[in-house]
């Protein structure tokens, strides 16, 4: 039981996705439609371009079959264009045909006239002309063209016929001549298939119809006048099968055909204007029959006039209906807006009073805020300050502690240094040697292992607080003017006095003290280096106290 309702389900949506894929294709093509008959001007341009053409060739000094050739290709031009221009150039190759005395061109032009004379549904005075004619003394070339005219008119006089008699005879005789038709023209493709398809359509073969149209119009690539009858007559296969889209859907094709063809004899933009109507679409389907009105007089064809005139004062009532309903709408929602507009002015008089003690208190709030955002500066500056303080405190304790620790170590090293010196002279004096403990004493060796010994233990013990000072201090100077160190030397003078002011002596007396050097000196080497900063030499000094110090 689920399977089924499973299976329903899939079907439901198939069937819904496909009707939505058809919606979208009519929309589409009703856009294309749209478009060729707004571009309608461009084509028809080119048409009367290649009417002038063809009238400027009668013009040049041609031979009379010249003239009736080119004759023939502009009846062709006019045949679905203006019937009455059409009717003047069969009459044209009538007189040369007859001045040339030639039988076949005689009977060609007459059934010109013929043709045309159908299209205008003067169908006695056609078949007066093609009771003149027989077929048995026509090429086979103008044989299908006998039978054409044939079936054409005589299946005109059954959709027009008034009694059943009439219907039922005019009708067996479309079916003679069409059957003729296949037989004489089998290696004409488009007139086969279309006489072809026509029979499936009487015999209720709709579905073979529509399959041999369908690949003819596969291989067609262009919007010519063959597509739009083609697809007419797809249309016309759908319409017997019931199938409403796909026959809308042809019958746009083929009104898209006719209009990018320039003619104005044409039935299916008439057709699927009722159909738009039908459904509820009564300005296109207004815009499309007054298109087919304006072109039927345009073109003189008296049948299509009459066909017009059937659905056109339907659908224009239908249309002006919904422009005065329009109208009348259109009075309720101008008054609907003129009281809305009333009421909208209030609003926004309201509104601009209610903005405006907005905007003072918004002020206020701005100026609060301000205030409040300066304080938060202040507080945050204060806060920073607070905590570089915290921070100088902090490391100077740790420089303290960890120099007082050094300091009474090394001054517990110097006083025995001094015990250990003091009883070596005391030897020396109880051996009343005093030339040697006058030597001893007069030597500056002890003074000077002990100054080495002293600066190797600032070295270390500052360079163990601070790992990276010499990488961190030439860093501050330019790549050129570097300090490089000899091999085994872990800081120079340069560098002791600068690692001093990074301890907080910055006193050039300290320095000269503890490094036992003159004033003036030690001023030359802070002058040297300054002089080798990368950056603002005034600057160095502060930049060097920064050194080993936390980035937050």
């Amino acid at each position: 039981m689920k399977s089924i309702v499973v299976f329903w389900c899939f079907c439901i949506i198939g069937i819904c996705y496909v009707y939505a894929i058809d919606g979208n294709r009519v929309d589409s093509l009703l856009l294309k439609l749209d478009q060729a008959i707004k571009e309608r001007p461009i084509y028809m341009e080119q048409k009367e371009l290649r009417l002038a053409k063809l009238k400027n060739q009668l013009l040049q000094s041609i031979s009379e079959e010249e003239h009736f050739a080119i004759l023939s290709a502009l009846l062709d031009e006019y045949r679905s264009f203006n019937t009455d221009s059409a009717f003047y150039v069969a009459e044209e190759r009538e007189q040369i045909a007859m001045r040339l005395g030639n039988r076949e061109y005689i009977d060609n032009a007459r059934m010109n006239k013929a043709d045309v004379l159908g299209m205008t549904g003067m169908y006695k005075e056609a078949m007066d002309l093609m009771r003149n004619i027989h077929a048995e003394r026509l090429s086979k070339n103008l044989r299908p063209y006998y039978y054409h005219i044939y079936r054409t008119i005589y299946g005109l006089m059954a959709d027009y016929a008034v009694t059943k008699y009439e219907r039922k005879l005019y009708t067996e005789l479309t079916d003679k001549y069409r059957d003729s038709l296949l037989l004489i023209n089998k290696d004409n493709l488009l007139i086969h298939t279309l006489i072809q398809s026509d029979q499936y359509n009487v015999r209720n073969e709709y579905d073979k119809a529509i399959c041999l149209l369908t690949d003819y119009l596969a291989q067609q690539k262009e919007y010519e006048h063959d597509v739009a009858i083609c697809a007419y007559t797809l249309s016309e296969s759908y319409r017997l099968k019931e199938n409403k889209e796909k026959e809308k859907e042809f019958l746009i094709i083929s009104a898209i055909a006719d209009m990018t063809t320039a003619v104005r004899e044409y039935i299916s933009l008439r057709k699927l204007a009722i159909l738009l109507y039908q459904e509820g679409d009564i300005e296109r389907a207004y815009s499309y029959v007054k298109i087919c009105m304006e072109d039927a007089a345009a073109c003189n064809a008296r049948l299509r006039k009459l066909e017009i005139l059937e659905i056109f004062p339907i659908i224009n009532d239908a249309y002006q209906q919904k422009a005065e309903k329009q109208q009348e709408q259109m009075k309720w929602t101008l008054a609907s807006i003129s009281i809305l507009s009333f009421f909208l002015l209030l609003a926004i008089f309201y509104v601009y009073k209610q903005m405006k003690r907005l905007a003072i208190a918004r002020k206020e709030v701005i100026d609060t805020n301000k205030r409040l955002k300066e304080l938060n500066e202040e507080l945050h500056l204060s806060m920073h300050k607070l905590k570089e303080a915290n921070h100088s405190i902090a490391e100077n304790s740790y420089l303290k502690e960890e120099y007082i620790g050094r300091y009474m170590d090394q001054c517990s090293v110097y006083l025995e240094k001094m015990d250990n010196y003091r009883r070596s002279l005391g030897k020396i004096a109880a051996t009343g040697n005093v030339e040697e403990l006058y030597k001893n004493i007069k030597s500056s060796k002890f003074i000077e292992v002990e100054l080495k010994e002293f600066y190797t233990n600032f070295d270390n013990t500052f360079l163990q607080m601070f790992p990276t000072f010499v990488e961190d201090f030439n860093a501050l100077l330019t790549n050129d003017e570097r300090i490089s160190l000899k091999t085994g030397e872990r800081m120079n003078t340069e560098l002791r006095i600068f690692a001093l002011i990074r301890l907080g002596i910055s006193d050039s007396v300290k320095i000269a003290q503890f490094l036992r050097y003159s004033v003036t000196t030690i001023y030359n080497y802070r002058t040297k280096v300054r002089n080798k900063a990368a950056g603002d030499r005034n600057l160095l000094e502060q930049e060097v106290m920064k050194i080993g110090k936390s980035k937050d």
